[in-house]
Parts: structure tokens; C-alpha cells; sequence
């Protein structure tokens, strides 16, 4: 297959009391911030906490941009603006915070409280009423974006036809967040934009190829896997909004950023990280292709001879609640790394990634390449047992053609058209 042939809660309370260090800057800070406050809120599986922190960077650039006019904004210009740019900034990130989990108002106040004072920022400073202007401006602009409704949709559970999506173990649970499906792009023209072509039919050889090495790869049991794909697989199965982030913070302070060029980068970023996510769920809704759980345990039903099914077929782990195609996973980081590509100017540069899960005995790993980071999560996926590999190789086109219209199209240099 195209991969494996290629290459084979945190409590609110954690953020009280932070002590800034001298390498962070405000963007980053609060990117940390706003990370363990969607980590906390319990946000549900996949791709939706992903518009959760897109807007609050967005707000964040548009303040830092409003004084000092180095970037064009996103969605607020705010004349005459003046003032800190910590406050600015960290104004902003809190506003929308508050705004997007009002029952952690409480903690955020006291945080922003701490930051402010923490840095000598007066009260007064006219850098506030600025990340309040873009704060409000952001949450206004989003307010019907159809994100979070309160009014969930009927559930989606797919059918039970062969190649169909269907409920798989533990949690046996309908489609999380159909509606991220419909949800208006940051940066795109509409969810379906990018969407992907058809997945290969069950009798194709591509089919056949990738469903082979899934089941051979991706088992919990008897796996051709070797130790080093069993822990890069542990590896990339964590939270990615707090593993990519997290990166971002890193090479941010590694290349010493300044604060209006880390607002654009997280912004950028985000941004293009959530219109992949909402692109994913747009294919994952459409074509509600079945995990290799499913298949492999229903293949004997596909009319395909080369698909012997396995009723004894577990993946290595626990299927995510929505469809395989395309991969969410691999959408989010063909976004962030191509947005890494774009805004360095180049695909070389060494820089550490951290995992979230504490099964894997690597930690942390270094990378010379963004294409590199992108490269393993297409193999991981399906090591993991939870993607064919063709899903993962299409999502990886869609993330990298969500990230170039959004490097091309949104927060350029001041005075480009």
C-alpha cells in the first residue's frame, strides 16, 4: 500500500498560578492556556476542539495585527489602535475563552488577573479595550457558524450494508459531532471544498492491498508489526490538538519569534487545522466507509476473494466514534506541517514532537523534515489498526490542499493583495 511500501482531564486549576518563562511569549502562553481549558471542558471526541482554539487565535492575531499592523486582520480592524501587545493578546485569548466555557470563568479571570499583573500591565493599558474589540469582533463573526448546536442532530450510525460505517466496540457509539460536517470553514469556501474523491471499491486491487496490510499491521494480536512501529503507532495516537500545539510552542521558541509573527503562525496554523478537521468530517459523513474492525471482521461479505475475513480481528486500539475515510489524523497534520512549510520557506528544520500517551516508550522525537512528522502519521494510523491506508494517503492531500489556500488567501503582510 501507498504507506507502508513508502515508508515501513487536566482540572482548569492546572493554569493559576503560571509563571511566565523567559522564552514564552503571550501567544504561546496562552496558547497553553486556551489548550488545557478545551482539555478540561471535556470537549467531544475528533475534530471539533479544534474551532475552539482556531478562534482564539484568531482573536489573538487580530489584536496583535491591530497595533501593530504588520499582518492584515482576520475579521476586526480596530482604528487606532494602540498599546501593549501582551495585553492586547492576552485580553483577547481570555475574552473568547470565557465566551466558549463560561463555567471555567472563574479560573480564567483569576489566570488573566495573574498574567496582567505578572507583567506590569496596567489596568488602563489601551492594549485591553484592543483584545476586547477582536475578541468581541471573533465571537460575533462565528456566532452562526454552526458549530456546537444546541440542538444536537439525529444520530448517525451508518448502515450495516458491506463498506458501510457501523458503531464498533467498546462504547458502540453513533458518529461524534456529525454536524462538524457542515460547520462554516474558517478560510474555505465551504466544507466540501476539498472534498475527496470516492474511496476504492471493495473488489479493487487498492482495496484488496490496503486491506491485506491493515490486517496483517494493524492486529492486536499476531502483528507483522516490529517493536519500532508498535511504539511509533503509540506514538501518534494521542491527542492531537495538544501534540501539534505543543510542537508549535517549541518551534516558536526555538526560532525566538517575535510576538506579531507567533500570532500569525498559531493563527495560520488553527486555522487551517480546523478546515481540515470540518473537510474530514464533510468525507467521513459522505462516504461512511467502515473502520478495519468492521471490514475485517465482516470480510468474507465484500464479494471480494482476496478479503478473508478474521470474526477474531482486533485493532491495536480502540476504534474513534466516526468513519474511516478520510483520516481526521492526517488531516490536521498535513495542515500544520504544510503551514510549517509555507511560513518558514522551507521543509528543513529540526524540531521535537511530544506524545500525549503514556504507552509509548519513546516520548519524544526528533525531526529534521515537516514532511517527515506527516510521513509517520499515514503509517501510524494504520499500525494503529483504525485506517486503511488509502484513507490516510487522501487525507493527506486534503490537509496540505486546505493549508495552501489558507497561506495564499488569509493573514498576509500588510499592504498585499
Amino acid at each position: 500500500m501507498n504507506g507502508l511500501r513508502k515508508l515501513t482531564g487536566l482540572s482548569a486549576v492546572l493554569y493559576l498560578g503560571f509563571v511566565p518563562s523567559a522564552r514564552a511569549d503571550v501567544v504561546s502562553d496562552w496558547n497553553l492556556f486556551a489548550i488545557l481549558a478545551i482539555n478540561a471542558a471535556g470537549r467531544p471526541a475528533g475534530g471539533a476542539p479544534f474551532l475552539d482554539i482556531a478562534t482564539v487565535h484568531l482573536a489573538m492575531h487580530d489584536a496583535v495585527a491591530a497595533i501593530d499592523r504588520q499582518f492584515q486582520p482576520y475579521s476586526v480592524t480596530i482604528a487606532g489602535a494602540s498599546g501593549s501587545l501582551v495585553a492586547a493578546a492576552a485580553t483577547a485569548a481570555h475574552d473568547v475563552l470565557v465566551n466558549r466555557f463560561p463555567a471555567q470563568a472563574a479560573s480564567l479571570d483569576s489566570t488573566y488577573t495573574d498574567y496582567v499583573a505578572a507583567h506590569g500591565l496596567s489596568q488602563k493599558d489601551p492594549g485591553i479595550a484592543v483584545g476586547q474589540q477582536a475578541a468581541a469582533g471573533i465571537i460575533a463573526f462565528r456566532s452562526t457558524d454552526g458549530s456546537f448546536p444546541s440542538q444536537a442532530p439525529p444520530p448517525f450510525t451508518g448502515g450495516s450494508a458491506p463498506g458501510q460505517w457501523r458503531p464498533t466496540p467498546s462504547a458502540l457509539a453513533s458518529m461524534a459531532t456529525p454536524w462538524l460536517a457542515t460547520v462554516k470553514p474558517f478560510a474555505l469556501t465551504s466544507p466540501q471544498q476539498f472534498r475527496a474523491n470516492p474511496p476504492p471499491s471493495l473488489t479493487s486491487q487498492l482495496y484488496t492491498l490496503d486491506y491485506n496490510e491493515a490486517k496483517d499491521y494493524g492486529s492486536l494480536n499476531n502483528s507483522k508489526r516490529t517493536p519500532e512501529q508498535t511504539d511509533l503507532a503509540y506514538f501518534w495516537a494521542g491527542n492531537y490538538l495538544s501534540v501539534w500545539n505543543s510542537t508549535l510552542r517549541n518551534i516558536v521558541s526555538g526560532q525566538k519569534l517575535d510576538v506579531d509573527k507567533s500570532a500569525r503562525l498559531f493563527a495560520l496554523a488553527n486555522m487551517a487545522m480546523a478546515d481540515a478537521a470540518i473537510t474530514a468530517w464533510d468525507s467521513k459523513l459522505l462516504y461512511a466507509t467502515w473502520r478495519p474492525f468492521t471490514a475485517i471482521q465482516f470480510g468474507d461479505t465484500a464479494g471480494n476473494p482476496g478479503t478473508a475475513g478474521d470474526p477474531t480481528w482486533q485493532p491495536l486500539i480502540v476504534n474513534p466514534p466516526y468513519p474511516d475515510y478520510t483520516s481526521g489524523a492526517n488531516n490536521v497534520t498535513a495542515a500544520i506541517t504544510r503551514i510549517l512549510r509555507s511560513f518558514f520557506g522551507t521543509n528543513e528544520m529540526s524540531f521535537p514532537v511530544t506524545t500525549t500517551v503514556p504507552q509509548a516508550v519513546q516520548q519524544t522525537r526528533m525531526y529534521q523534515r515537516f514532511t517527515d512528522a506527516a510521513d509517520e502519521v499515514v503509517v501510524a494510523r494504520v499500525f494503529e489498526g483504525i485506517h486503511f491506508g488509502f484513507a490516510d494517503v487522501e487525507a493527506r492531500k486534503q490537509g496540505e490542499s486546505v493549508a495552501i489556500w489558507v497561506f495564499e488567501h488569509f493573514l498576509r503582510p500588510a499592504g498585499q493583495q
